[in-house]
């Protein structure tokens, strides 16, 4: 091809296109020309890696990154300009040099300094493979390199630039990688909050069995302080914080997952707030905060929430309630924000004793005792046995609506009101004022979920089983002694030892990225659902 037909292509190419096709063309030139004077020589493409590149260190996840598609160019209107610079290409051959392309550990090595961990490289070379074997013609610079590696006139490395430059159009997300990066690193939690940082703490733990008054006092430094928050893990506990605090002459807003009420008539935001754990504020300014049931703080699901809030609310005293078991980790928790942890240790006001006679038949029951299940089916089984035999009876499991909870509770504890059993699930561990006398544990094999999502059935927990069994004998009722037994007399046994087991030490605190890193990962990746992004 004469060095006027070069230029002649060249003209017909348009404007944009000129300098990123002038380095094909030159190689072009050379192919068919020779070498110019003083040329240095081919630069292997390893040499090409620019000083972006993360030099080999570890790419965030990339589960989430979803390939776009890019479709094979058809016929051009200006014809196959590299086909007329070079000649057509032989797509078995094109085919035989990118199979050694993907093979070759040296380009897997170099697409993984660029972010191209195994996953993405294969499907960025499927991608690629399908547009050049696809279309009708190719761009001159990429047409050009392959004749030239067809006939060893260039190596088969110099096609990475082409490959990274695909792989960055189906993968537009490799282009803020760092930045990715820099937004995964949950590292040093306590610097997300930089308000909480900005004042210095007082932490107070209150730590004790149920029914020892330790959420009392906690909630009395609430009602008396000028401003104040108070998080619990149920919305029947938001609900009661927020009906306690307004009777008490404390005006207090209520906010949960589902509903925000404010006492104010013109929505002027009230100084106190009852809300679940999960929806408080970490940039509004409190004198005194509640977290309640801070050992829930290891929970896999929700532990996040007790980490953010101990970690983020801007208040100046914050009040801890939970068991004794969460200590350890609040402490070295605020060790590292510099502020230190005050514990107040207290004692149940109730005796409560664990009887050695199971119940073993419904024909026992007697007013104020609680049948304890851990599946729907068992509740909706003891309570047709217990129709059966002329008693009423109230249920209570997780699901139900905190209206129909409270419903049933104030059934059950009307001395007025014929039913005097209660056949409930776990859910009354805590948020419900009970009176019940004896707790009778229909099973202690519980179902759960793994961190797999698979469906486990295992013996309650220690914590668990004294959450549960305390409370029977509650200091506000009439029963001032409780009772724990079980249904099977075999479970009885068992039930004693899981109760006589020290609760061991939370050795891990739940965490989730805050609202703000998910919006940036999601302003990186807008075709990720919100779903995929936090799970």
């Amino acid at each position: 091809m004469s060095l006027p037909r070069c230029a002649l292509l060249w003209a017909r190419l348009p404007a944009g296109r000129q300098a990123g096709h002038r380095a094909a063309v030159c190689s072009a030139l050379r192919a068919h020309t020779g070498p110019f004077p003083g040329a240095l020589g081919r630069v292997p493409a390893i040499a090409c890696a620019s000083s972006s590149a993360s030099g080999g260190s570890k790419a965030p996840n990339t589960s989430l990154f979803v390939p776009l598609t890019v479709k094979p160019q058809g016929p051009s209107a200006d014809g196959d300009v590299g086909a007329e610079l070079t000649r057509p290409l032989d797509k078995n051959e094109v085919k035989k040099v990118l199979d050694k392309f993907y093979k070759r550990k040296e380009i897997q090595k170099l697409s993984a300094d660029y972010g191209l961990d195994a996953r993405l490289f294969h499907q960025a070379f499927i991608s690629f493979r399908n547009y050049i074997m696809q279309s009708h013609s190719l761009d001159v610079d990429i047409h050009i390199i392959l004749n030239d590696i067809c006939f060893s006139a260039a190596h088969v490395d110099d096609l990475f630039p082409f490959f990274l430059r695909h792989a960055k159009q189906i993968f537009p997300v490799l282009e803020c990688k760092d930045d990715l990066r820099k937004i995964s690193d949950l590292r040093i939690p306590p610097n997300w909050y930089p308000e909480a940082r900005a004042i210095h703490r007082k932490i107070i733990f209150h730590s004790g069995p149920t029914n020892s008054g330790k959420t009392y006092h906690a909630i009395q430094k609430y009602l008396s302080a000028k401003s104040g928050v108070y998080c619990g893990p149920l919305k029947l506990l938001a609900h009661e914080i927020f009906e306690k605090s307004n009777a008490a002459g404390v005006p207090c807003d209520l906010v949960t997952g589902e509903e925000r009420v404010s006492v104010d008539p013109d929505g002027k935001q009230a100084a106190h707030v009852a809300c679940t754990v999960e929806m408080c504020s970490v940039t509004t300014p409190y004198e005194v905060a509640v977290i309640d049931e801070i050992q829930m703080i290891k929970d896999p699901a929700r532990g996040w929430a007790w980490t953010r809030a101990l970690l983020g609310l801007c208040a100046e005293e914050i009040h801890l309630c939970g068991e004794s078991a969460a200590i350890d980790m609040v402490t070295e928790l605020m060790y590292t924000t510099g502020e230190d942890v005050e514990v107040r240790t207290y004692k149940r006001l109730t005796p409560i004793s664990v009887l050695d006679h199971a119940l073993e038949s419904l024909d026992n029951l007697r007013p104020g005792d609680c049948i304890v299940c851990f599946s729907k089916n068992d509740i909706y089984s003891v309570s047709r046995q217990i129709e059966i035999r002329g008693l009423e009876s109230a249920v209570i499991y997780g699901s139900l609506p905190p209206g129909t909870k409270l419903a049933q509770a104030k059934k059950f504890n009307d001395p007025d009101d014929p039913c005097k059993i209660l056949v409930a699930t776990d859910a009354i561990g805590m948020g419900l004022n009970l009176s019940i006398r004896r707790i009778i544990f229909y099973s202690l094999m519980k179902p759960s979920i793994n961190e797999k999502g698979e469906k486990e059935i295992e013996p309650i927990t220690t914590s668990q089983a004294l959450q549960i069994a305390g409370r029977a004998g509650r200091f506000s009722s009439k029963f001032k002694e409780g009772e724990v037994t079980t249904m099977n007399r075999e479970d009885l046994s068992l039930l004693k030892e899981i109760l006589n087991r020290p609760v061991d030490p939370i050795k891990a605190a739940g965490l989730h990225p805050t609202a703000e890193q998910i919006e940036m990962f999601a302003y990186h990746l807008p075709d990720t659902t919100l779903s995929n992004l936090i799970s």
